[in-house]
Order: C-alpha cells, then structure tokens, then sequence
C-alpha cells in the first residue's frame, strides 16, 4: 500500500479498517481460487504418490518447454542467447546446465526483461517484494500461475493438517494494519474475504498478550500463519503469564527457519504441533513439513540445484540453492541464485508418512535475528520495510542498542535524502522513537557459509531480557 494510502487507513475506525481489508481479500481471492481450484488440489495430492520416473518424465518435459520458451520469448533470454550465437557459441538451450546463474541483482535492474512477450503485463498479478536480503523485487504471474500455487498451497499446508481455506486463520506478519503509535487493541484487522484476522506482528509487547489470545479466541481461529520469531513471542507470553489460549489445529510457520526453542513454546502454549514451510516470493521452490517432521519438496515449482562452487554437491551435502522456476512460465527465471543453503536427501529416501514426494534434508538461511523495542516489543523481520520501491539494492538492519538501530544499506543511483527519510520513518513506523542511523557501504558481507543476514541483534542476553519484562 501507497505510504500516503496507508497513513489514511490507519485513521479509519477498526470496523472500517476491517471493510477495507475484505475488500481488499476479495480481490485477492478471485485471484488465488476459481472453478478449477477443487481439481487442481485433488491433483496435486494424488502426484504426492508419483514414482520417481513419473516425476523425471514431468520434469523432462515441463523443462525442455520452459527452456525453449524462454529463449524464444522473453527479452533477457533472448538477448543473451543470440548474443551467444553471434559468438559461435552453439549450446544446446534444452540443457539447464548450459544457462548461466540468475543473480538478484540482474532480476531487480531489469524486472520487465524477464516478462515474455506474448503475455500483457496490465493482465497479470504484480508482487512487489523484499525478497530475502531487502533486495525489492518486481513480479509478475499470470491468473493462472497464482491459482496452480494456491492450490498447492491448499493440498499441502492446509490439507495435509486438516483445514481448509474456508477455516477461520490467522496471520502474523509484515503488514502494517494498524499504526504502531495505536497503544490500545485491537492491534488487528478482519478480512471477511478470506476468513483471516490479520495481527499486528509490531504490537507484541507482554501487556498486549491477553488481547491477542482474546481474539484469536473471538474469532473462532482454526490455526496461525506467520513469522515464527513473532507468533513465538506472543507463546512465550501465553506460558509467562498462564494465558488460557486456544487450542489450534496446527501453526504453519513460514519467511523464516524455526529454532527448536521457537518450536517448544509454540506447540506447549497452543496444544498444536508446528509445521514448518520453505519457498520465496519468486516461487522457485517450496517445501512443507509433514507430520513426521519431514520437509517434502514440491517439485511442480522449481528444479533445485545444490552448487559448491561450480561443483554439484552430494546428496545429504549443504551448498548453496540454485533453482529454475516451473510453475511460473511467463515470467521464468532459470538458475536462480536464492541466497540460501541447503541439502537434498538422497534420491528415492522415503519417508513414513506414505507421501513419495522428495525430500529437502536441511536449508540454513532463514532465520534472522529478532529486534526489540524500548517498549517491551520482540520485532521480527524488517523486510517490509523495503518493499516500497526504495531505490537500495540490498541492506541490513542492526541494533546495538534498545534505542539504537543501525541501517547497512547499498545505495542505488537515484536515492535521495527524501529516500533515507523515508527509510527512518519506516523503520519508527514499526520500532517506535528510536534512533536510526544510516550508513552507506559499497557492499555487505556475509557470513562465513556465505549466509546474508538481514537482520542482527547486537544485544546481550541480558538486554534481552530486560526488554521483555518492560
């Protein structure tokens, strides 16, 4: 939402908000579901008990055409490989392993080079993202490409634990749906459209826990979606203070790992087992957890590649993730560079819940340290922070002390000073009257695996706990 948009929801009543919100799910909803949702659901589930040959032929098939499709008809591919031919370079294009890696960098300078051309950019869905290292990010998918994702995400988050869309949810995230200077709940939002209660992940101080469990309580939630760093702090206040919380069907944690802490306290506070997700707005891969702890990869998404270098690593070996999207054909991008690590398990493992679906055995690059305000609030992740077309190619949030943020940021051209404004008071939108302090750096680095963290917490444990009991 617009900055100028937003700053007037935010003066509506709650009751107006929430009119506002179901409008605005309804119009999600007739993207995401249609009269084929049902099938391609039912579909999806019985693939879960495809062969590996069956998948290899699928793959096969589904490659060769994105392959061929790419080259022919969207610019960037295009470009490239007649660039290649003018060289004598006469690689096969059906080959993945014959296409160069995809940097985020490259998607984020030319978004629209990626859109194929026979498609009307006017007539698909734009996602406008972060993406995992506050690199923004332009999307686009077709109707199509949106209902075929949401329907898996149907079979395999919502089936698999025995809901579905029509359950009342919740959702814990990135969005402002209240202002962060609101003292007095409630600290979220109705969407009537898709039966979600929206909660505020940046009002989370103790003495808002109550609230929270009253209204998951109200509304008759079945189970909460959200960062695990936030749907956590509020568990941990259900335990502190012996909150009578509802008991939920499930917790699908989703943006970022989950720590076996985080894990505890969720599943003790709720009586529910947490299940965990992986997958990025690029929908180049996805996973979710079974209910033997397994994390099932969907392979209808994207091919996945586990690099060491330029080498392929083992099976069971951690390497970086490069993928090539297969739902989204209209606007492909192939040997994509994710920026996280992770493992696959060995071809043909099983697993004892009876699904034949592969395996990924580990991903290391989610999970991000978690803020806390002066007022007693643990903050999550930041990344909304710099989705609204901020002119910075990547940055990093630090915070060295309860009153004191720090903002590593990469700088594109066109920023401005009415640009780093904007970053602060996005930032105090969410933490409250902190100090932010901007530095600009040629480059951020990594960690020793490689791992980008966009979000640091330089506060001792024991600043940590003081904050909470504030």
């Amino acid at each position: 939402m617009h900055e100028s948009l937003l700053k007037r929801y935010h003066k509506l009543s709650p009751a107006l908000r929430s009119v506002v919100a179901t409008a605005r799910g309804g119009y999600l909803r007739a993207w995401r579901y249609g009269p084929r949702t049902e099938q391609l659901c039912d579909e999806a589930l019985a693939r879960e008990q495809w062969t590996q040959r069956q998948w290899q032929n699928w793959r096969e098939e589904r490659l060769a055409f994105l392959l061929q499709r790419a080259a022919a008809s969207v610019p960037y591919y295009r470009r490239q490989w007649s660039e290649r031919r003018r060289r004598g370079d006469r690689a096969a294009v059906d080959l993945l392993g014959n296409w160069p890696i995809l940097e985020k960098e490259t998607l984020r300078e030319q978004p629209t080079a990626f859109v194929a051309e026979d498609r009307s950019r006017s007539r698909m869905f734009h996602d406008h993202t972060s993406g995992t290292t506050g690199t923004s990010l332009d999307l686009w998918l077709s109707r199509a490409t949106v209902q075929a994702w949401y329907a898996l995400f149907e079979a395999r988050c919502r089936r698999w634990n025995g809901v579905s869309r029509r359950d009342r949810w919740a959702m814990i995230g990135g969005q402002l749906v209240v202002s962060v200077q609101q003292s007095e709940p409630p600290f979220w939002v109705w969407n009537a459209s898709l039966h979600q209660l929206y909660l505020s992940a940046y009002h989370l101080a103790p003495r808002h826990a109550a609230g929270y469990v009253e209204a998951l309580r109200r509304y008759g939630v079945r189970y909460i979606v959200g960062y695990p760093s936030a749907v956590h702090a509020l568990a941990h206040e259900v335990l502190s203070q012996n909150l009578r919380a509802p008991r939920l069907d499930f917790v699908l944690a989703n943006a970022e790992g989950v720590l076996d802490r985080q894990r505890r306290e969720i599943e003790e506070a709720f009586g529910c087992p947490v299940r965990e997700t992986y997958g990025m707005a690029e929908i180049v891969a996805n996973a979710s957890e079974c209910q033997e702890g397994r994390m099932h990869l969907w392979p209808e998404v994207g091919e996945i590649e586990v690099l060491n270098g330029t080498s392929v690593a083992a099976f069971g070996e951690m390497g970086e993730l490069v993928c090539t999207g297969l739902l989204n054909v209209d606007m492909p991008l192939i040997r994509y560079r994710v920026g996280d690590r992770g493992a696959l398990a060995t071809l043909g493992s099983s697993c004892s819940c009876g699904r034949l679906l592969p395996l990924l055995s580990a991903v290391d690059g989610r999970i991000d340290d978690v803020l806390y305000t002066p007022d007693g609030r643990v903050i999550g992740r930041l990344d909304p922070v710099f989705k609204s077309r901020l002119p910075i190619k990547e940055a990093q949030i630090i915070q060295d002390k309860l009153d004191l943020i720090r903002i590593r940021y990469v700088r594109d051209d066109s920023f401005s000073k009415v640009d780093a404004e904007s970053l602060v008071d996005r930032v105090r939108d969410r933490m409250g009257q902190v100090k932010v302090v901007l530095e600009e750096v040629d480059f951020i680095a990594r960690t020793a695996n490689g791992k980008f963290r966009a979000v640091i917490c330089n506060l001792s444990p024991e600043e940590r706990g003081r904050a909470q009991t504030r």
